[in-house]
């Protein structure tokens, strides 16, 4: 499956999952229920992946954590805030980066409607 099919995805359960419970709880709680959905849909999916650092040709395991993995493919960052800032998506994109994958979500459970808090973010050039 290719990052753009697995992103459909992700967004079309995010989706669900906000007109279902709506807005405002912790984002450990939408986490973990995205994570099962798409595991239920087939998909490989990790929680609390640790993003290491190299710096100065010393690795680090401490770095990062992104809070989901979907089928080594595509991270997905959740918030659950009334409004999101820039630095949210820096966030993304640096774990983009020091993973090399291509594409990120940055999704916010915190908005009246869902489809306001989806923001896609590409490190690079994606294959379509």
């Amino acid at each position: 499956m290719k990052e753009n099919d697995i992103g459909r995805l992700i967004v079309t359960q995010s989706i669900d999952i906000h007109r279902a419970l709506g807005p405002g709880l912790l984002e450990t709680v939408y986490e973990v229920i995205l994570a099962r959905r798409l595991q239920k849909a087939g998909l490989k999916v990790l929680r609390q992946v640790p993003i290491p650092i190299e710096f100065e040709g010393e690795h680090f395991d401490e770095g990062f954590c992104c809070d989901l993995l979907v089928e080594d493919k595509v991270i997905v960052e959740l918030k659950s805030v009334e409004k999101l800032n820039p630095a949210h998506k820096k966030q993304v994109l640096t774990y983009l980066k020091l993973t090399e994958l291509k594409l990120g979500y940055l999704l916010n459970f915190g908005e009246e409607l869902m489809k306001d808090g989806v923001v896609r973010i590409i490190n690079g050039n994606l294959d379509h």
